[in-house]
């Protein structure tokens, strides 16, 4: 713990958050905004107010707001939803370094879903731990429910189906079987023994 200047006690995990949502938010804010932020500092320097207190909320708040902003402002990430992970922005900048590959996912409802993978090494078991990661995000994102999917299930009971070919192997490489960036997969159900549907 740190006394700062006022005599109020300050702990370092404190002062962390704060410093580092200043950097962030120093980096974010335009021009006018910085100028209208640092006359209002100098006013309560002179005036001896104490700066304002904000709650780790608050912070928080704050800080999705303008991580917001700049997602919104920047050409490569201005696609992304709001309430970005840390993931979806480093896969995001992976794919227009060329290091990931967009794989459509498509259901049997006919909707295709945008699953990136990264381009070497990738595996089939990849692929189906980024779809898991998909449905995940849009699950939390989109329906605000806590709905648990047992992928063991969804894995035992459907393939995966690329050119007409199950992918039965999960350590085979995405590139050995043909799949490339916007490859289609599409979801099939599993058979049983006699031809019907388990």
């Amino acid at each position: 713990m740190v006394e700062n200047v006022t005599g109020s006690i300050i702990t370092e995990r404190h002062c962390t958050i704060t410093i580092s949502t200043c950097l962030f938010m120093n980096y974010a804010m335009s021009d006018t905004i910085k100028e209208e932020n640092n006359k209002k500092m100098q006013e309560d320097e002179l005036s001896g107010s104490e700066p304002e207190i904000l709650s780790h909320q608050e912070l928080l708040e704050i800080t999705r707001k303008t991580l917001t902003d700049v997602l919104k402002r920047d050409p490569l990430l201005s696609d992304l939803p709001s309430g970005v992970t840390l993931e979806e922005v480093q896969a995001q900048i992976a794919l227009e370094h060329g290091q990931s590959m967009t794989v459509y996912v498509v259901r049997d409802d006919g909707e295709e879903m945008p699953v990136v993978v990264q381009q070497q090494g990738a595996t089939v078991m990849d692929l189906k731990r980024a779809i898991r990661r998909y449905f995940t995000l849009k699950l939390t994102r989109y329906q605000r429910s806590s709905v648990n999917i047992s992928w063991r299930y969804v894995w035992h009971a459907n393939w995966l189906l690329h050119e007409g070919s199950k992918l039965k192997d999960d350590n085979a490489l995405l590139a050995d079987i043909g799949i490339r960036n916007k490859s289609r997969v599409s979801f099939i159900k599993k058979l049983g023994e006699r031809g019907e549907l388990r």
